[in-house]
């Protein structure tokens, strides 16, 4: 492979992989399988039929559980652990086409996981905040929008890698000036939630504190009403 096939081909893995790792799995081993491209030998396990069908099954799962509001927040806080680290094997695996040591597989790997690392948490802030809204059309949207952009994504870094890696860096200078907003946003969003939960409702044991901080007013009250039945009785 050259040089710009395999850099865009190990930035695009790393990227997608942060997105929707089962999709880009999928779409590598398809096209290896099929022969429409010719993957470096260290993702030439991606078109292992038991890796797809797995692939398959877990993407089949991921489809309804990133589209269910609330259920894909769940599913993107569990997949922290499982789609940067694979970010970062897949980002090596496709670097293996540069036929480099060991240290160059490694700094593919801590790219490639950083890669991960900023579309995954981009993607999770971004859900976090479409979940504030009621009605689940936006969450559909964004959910079809991540898998179209991943199958796009791929496709154009195996077939146009110098487009796809300019088009790369305008989304890294997008994360970095969304990542604080949507940290900032969330902030909010969970400060509010939790000045929701700490407003606890009067107790008995407050409403008997509030009686006992005015006995000389029940005292005075009592006091005309004893003064007031003599005075009829006479």
């Amino acid at each position: 492979m050259e040089t710009i096939d395999t850099l865009a081909l190990t930035l695009g893995t790393g990227w997608a992989a942060g997105i929707n790792l089962y999709a880009a799995v999928l779409v590598l081993g398809y096209l290896g399988m099929t022969g429409h491209v010719t993957l470096p030998p260290g993702l030439e396990v991606l078109s292992d039929p038991l890796v797809m069908g797995i692939a398959g099954i877990m993407y089949f799962i991921e489809f309804f559980a990133d589209k269910t509001p609330g259920v894909d927040s769940g599913w993107d806080a569990l997949h922290t652990f499982v789609r940067i680290p694979a970010g970062a094997l897949l980002a090596a695996g496709a670097a293996s086409g540069f036929e480099v040591n060991q240290a160059a597989e490694l700094a593919a790997a801590l790219v490639g996981g950083t890669m991960a690392a900023g579309s995954h948490f981009t993607k999770a802030g971004t859900r976090l905040m479409i979940n504030t809204s009621p009605e689940p059309v936006t969450n559909w949207t964004a959910s079809i929008a991540e898998d179209l952009a991943v199958i796009g994504g791929l496709w154009a870094a195996l077939n146009y890698p110098l487009a796809f890696i300019i088009l790369l860096v305008l989304f890294v200078a997008l994360v970095i000036w969304l990542l604080p907003k949507i940290w900032r946003a969330l902030k909010s969003l969970f400060r509010r939630i939790g000045t929701l939960f700490a407003k606890e409702p009067p107790t008995a044991d407050s409403s008997v504190e509030n009686q006992s901080e005015h006995p000389d007013v029940l005292k005075s009250l009592f006091h005309s009403a004893n003064t007031g039945d003599q005075g009829t009785e006479k």
